[in-house]
């Protein structure tokens, strides 16, 4: 008591209905308890936004982790308003001096269209998320800054955003399959995209990966299930959660301290969705590139 501490970190987290978010959440909660931190958790819309903003107002925790934060945010507003410590893990926001955990989703589009050229994967389509944020628009430019330069072209028409949904995923591989040019490869910002690409596939007799190669991103638990058998980009999360604590931590006791900025590496899976290959396996993006 005499810290002043509470020993909670609150967690802001988007909806955990998208499988990605609830293994990131045991993650951050395994980091937490491996140094003795408690974690409270808030869902970060609509009116769970306004009770995190009150959290941290009152000051009834030590730390905020954002993990699918966006400029708009009224949570990160008032944390940074009352100069309260946190560290964004998963999303960043390329323009805020903040200490910050990420992906590197450039890599890991560049990752996927290297995978599509080098086997011959000609005619490319993405179905992605929200635009103006950090995993949708960094993930899109590499995999569309990587098919330019491997001389293929990913058509305005052929690119679909909208949300982080299985709705989403749905309709837009519908309307791709319903073009005069259908693609032969498609790339989903997102696992949960691309499981709802998977279920308009099968309601449409479209054969995946005989007609259709389809990628998602995140390597979800989901995704290794045989009905889904997901080709997908895999994010370390264990080792994201882990520095984002430590980071905070840190933060928290040493408030002056320049703001930190890590981005870790990824790599694809290679499952059914995209051939044949045995089952779950690995390929680094620097095998990729030179094999």
């Amino acid at each position: 008591m005499r810290t002043g501490r509470t020993g909670a970190i609150g967690i802001a987290m988007g909806r955990i209905t998208n499988p990605f978010y609830p293994q990131l959440l045991v993650a951050l909660s395994n980091a937490l308890v491996e140094h003795g931190q408690h974690m409270v958790l808030w869902l970060s819309e609509g009116r769970a936004q306004m009770g995190a903003a009150r959290a941290i107002h009152e000051q009834t925790v030590d730390g905020v982790i954002f993990t699918t934060v966006r400029e708009d945010s009224a949570t990160l507003r008032e944390a940074i308003d009352r100069h309260a410590p946190f560290v964004l893990v998963n999303r960043g926001l390329a323009h805020l001096s903040c200490d910050q955990v990420v992906s590197d989703n450039v890599d890991g589009g560049t990752t996927v269209a290297r995978y599509f050229a080098q086997h011959g994967r000609d005619n490319l389509a993405v179905i992605g998320g929200l635009a103006g944020v950090s995993t949708n628009d960094e993930r899109l430019a590499g995999f569309t800054q990587a098919a330019s330069a491997e001389g293929l072209q990913v058509k305005a028409r052929s690119t679909i955003l909208g949300d982080f949904t299985e709705e989403h995923g749905r309709a837009a591989f519908e309307r791709l399959m319903a073009s005069k040019n259908p693609p032969n490869a498609v790339f989903c910002v997102n696992d949960l995209l691309a499981f709802g690409a998977l279920n308009a596939a099968c309601a449409l007799g479209v054969k995946i990966p005989d007609d259709v190669w389809l990628v998602g991103y995140d390597d979800t638990t989901m995704s290794a299930w045989q009905t889904h058998d997901l080709t997908t980009v895999h994010q370390r999360l264990d080792d994201m959660a882990r520095a984002a604590v430590e980071l905070l931590l840190d933060r928290i006791e040493s408030p002056g301290n320049e703001p930190t900025e890590l981005r870790f590496p990824s790599r694809l899976i290679v499952r059914g969705s995209t051939n044949n290959r045995p089952y779950n396996r690995a390929v680094p993006a620097a095998a990729l590139a030179y094999s």
